[in-house]
């Protein structure tokens, strides 16, 4: 995601995700074009990915943390962690899931294609939330799930990951969720977006 500019503002701060692109859908662009009878303004293919990890505006995290440990744990000292943390974990290799259905997202604004992920994908994912876990520890939380379930910038709604991609826009708020003609969905190696943006460890 690039930074937006708008009118006599500044630009909004990059977003930090660990995520996998996605390569390919079905058979390729066609059978993603099909979906565009289920959405409004299908995004386009190149920008597809499922996020593992959304850890958000690091400057709004730092806040977070400072505000939970009452300022003893400054963003000068765990922003370098937590950009550490990230860069030192270990590289998810690509993969192939499957979808045959499609689920309103982001409180009904956006539809995605629910995905069935190989179980080394959800092992992968519980290791980061494991990782997260001592990595906020170690910079002096307590409380560590209602810590992570309650920070904006992280911005997690639920402790259950669901594996999901974000097709488009959903043409009404109350869209149900739907089934689809199953598609298989290859992904990349798992990658840090705006990872230039992370502070030197």
């Amino acid at each position: 995601m690039t930074a937006l500019v708008s009118s006599g503002s500044k630009p909004h701060p990059p977003r930090i995700t660990l995520e996998v692109p996605v390569l390919r859908v079905g058979a390729g662009v066609s059978d993603y074009e099909g979906l565009n009878r289920f959405v409004d303004s299908l995004r386009k293919p190149q920008g597809l990915h499922m996020t593992l990890l959304h850890v958000g505006i690091l400057d709004e995290l730092g806040r977070d943390i400072a505000d939970w440990t009452k300022g003893l744990s400054r963003a000068g000292k765990t922003l370098p962690e937590i950009a550490g943390w990230l860069t030192d974990l270990p590289v998810l290799q690509g993969f192939l899931g499957k979808s045959d259905k499609l689920i309103p997202l982001g409180g009904g604004r956006l539809m995605g294609l629910e995905v069935d992920v190989p179980q080394e994908v959800h092992d992968y994912q519980a290791l980061l939330v494991q990782g997260l876990h001592v990595l906020l520890d170690d910079l002096g939380l307590d409380n560590i799930d209602d810590f992570i379930l309650s920070s904006p910038a992280l911005g997690y709604r639920s402790p259950r990951w669901l594996p999901h991609v974000a097709v488009g826009k959903a043409r009404t708020r109350h869209e149900p969720e739907m089934e689809i003609a199953p598609v298989a969905i290859e992904f990349g190696d798992s990658q840090i977006r705006n990872r230039a943006a992370l502070p030197l460890p």
